[in-house]
């Protein structure tokens, strides 16, 4: 990479980082609603223009998809004979240990957005399908194969008990293990 591109990625880096510190300290003061893209720009002392160069809309600062890439590696690993859920399960720890302290601190702020939002809460769902149908994706033993329509229902249930998961945490401000609340969300889908 040349000096004039790492320069570029630096600014672009820096930009994209004070955007989102002026959109979660807003979100914070006002609340995610009262909060405008022309606030959360002008916070970070750029245009609205260069707000949208960055991020699609102000849900796209606080709820953030997996790539396909992330799932697909996360997944690669578990044994294809394995039931999809134990697959999911046996994911879910490898998905949290990827986080640093700064990440997961950052994913407790982000939650606490959406927890308080109920616009937001009601969008954690369709991020939440997307997100399983990556995981459906990368699941099939064969490359090219799709899951059966019982084990994408399984997917689906193991994202929706992710997801509350997730807002367990948030709503108690990240006193409870994140990968407790996890776990406790999973072991409610395991037959009785």
């Amino acid at each position: 990479m040349s000096d004039s591109q790492d320069w570029r990625a630096r600014r672009w880096d820096d930009t994209h980082q004070r955007i989102y510190a002026s959109a979660m300290r807003l979100f914070q003061e006002l609340g995610f609603e009262q909060a405008s893209v022309g606030q959360i720009a002008a916070g970070a002392g750029v245009s609205v223009p260069t707000f949208y160069a960055h991020y699609q809309s102000k849900e796209h600062l606080v709820m953030q998809l997996p790539t396909a890439e992330e799932m697909n590696a996360l997944l690669a690993d578990q044994p294809a004979d394995l039931p999809v859920a134990d697959r999911i399960r046996r994911a879910a720890p490898l998905w949290f240990a990827q986080w640093s302290p700064e990440f997961r601190e950052a994913q407790l702020a982000r939650w606490q957005v959406i927890a308080t939002t109920p616009a937001l809460r009601t969008r954690a769902a369709e991020f939440e399908r997307t997100t399983a149908g990556m995981i459906a994706d990368a699941l099939p033993a064969e490359r090219g194969a799709t899951l059966r329509p019982a084990d994408q229902v399984v997917v689906n249930a193991y994202l929706a008990a992710f997801t509350l998961g997730m807002l367990a945490w948030a709503d108690c401000n990240g006193e409870h293990k994140l990968e407790e609340l996890i776990d406790e969300a999973f072991e409610a889908l395991q037959p009785r």
